[in-house]
């Protein structure tokens, strides 16, 4: 499938990708980062079996398949720097949560060789040490291909995520936004502000002091890279706002009820979400 795969961004999504390429088709993997502790530990840990800090340096090493493992703010820039570098055929993918227009930027720069992809997985750790090889197994992995997709490329990525146990579907690129922006970034700008709102109230009594497994539950995420969440919540900024405007108007109306002593409309709100959530599994 491919022997000579590249990943820009070596921590702990390009960590994982990298272990699980090795243990899916047994290929050389050179890492490029521009931190040189992150690839000298990678190297260590047999993650990548080489690497650099300078992008160029993906110019000998002649890769049959790029994938960018780095904050979604970086790609324009990054694909610029890979037109003189990579070879023509070379298939460049991603493993970022953002598509829409972005997907279609890339095209621009990159032709049909570009192939929208993202994990549905993760965790809130950051680092090559704590990559998993089994990290996407059993788990969703979202095509976004456009008309300018080139077919085999497409199809070699799809039996790539296969390979590792990955579900494969394909969705257009800003329907993948509407729904991420909904079902993922939502719940991360809500626990970052969950953090500050608690932050907030600490006046009199250290509040995180008393933290109980509900708020260590809900607010686990909010430890996540900060700079690829920032990155996340501006490049998708239009449906991130969307979701949060409708979590506002949901919190509004919880507030009312609680306000209001509304007993029996409180009940019926609080036992909507209960069944929906139980219904998740």
């Amino acid at each position: 499938m491919f022997e000579r795969v590249g990943v820009v961004g070596v921590g702990f999504m390009g960590g994982s990708f990298a272990l699980a390429c090795k243990e899916a088709i047994n290929c050389q993997l050179f890492g490029v980062d521009i931190n040189p502790e992150a690839i000298k530990k990678a190297k260590e840990l047999g993650v990548i079996d080489d690497g650099a800090k300078d992008i160029r340096a993906l110019g000998e090493f002649k890769p049959e398949l790029l994938v960018l493992a780095t904050p979604v703010r970086t790609f324009l820039s990054i694909a610029q720097s890979l037109v003189e570098v990579i070879g023509q055929d070379c298939i460049v993918s991603d493993l970022g949560s953002v598509k829409g227009s972005l997907v279609y930027r890339m095209e621009g720069l990159l032709n049909g060789r570009f192939v929208g992809g993202h994990p549905i997985a993760g965790t809130e750790k950051a680092g090559v040490e704590n990559a998993l090889r089994d990290l996407f197994r059993g788990k969703r992995f979202i095509l976004t291909p456009t008309d300018r997709t080139w077919q085999e490329a497409k199809e070699k990525i799809r039996g790539l995520w296969e390979r590792f146990g990955s579900l494969v579907e394909e969705m257009d690129p800003y329907l993948h936004d509407f729904v991420f922006g909904a079902v993922s970034h939502l719940p991360h700008a809500v626990a970052f502000a969950l953090i500050h709102a608690i932050e907030g109230l600490s006046g009199e009594v250290n509040l995180f002091r008393y933290p109980g497994g509900g708020f260590k539950d809900f607010t686990r995420i909010a430890a996540s890279d900060p700079i690829m969440w920032r990155d996340i919540f501006l490049e998708n900024a239009q449906e991130v706002l969307r979701s949060m405007d409708a979590f506002v108007t949901s919190l509004k109306r919880l507030r009312e009820l609680i306000e209001g002593g509304e007993e029996e409309e409180l009940t019926r709100y609080l036992s909507l979400a209960s069944n929906l959530r139980r219904s998740l599994g």
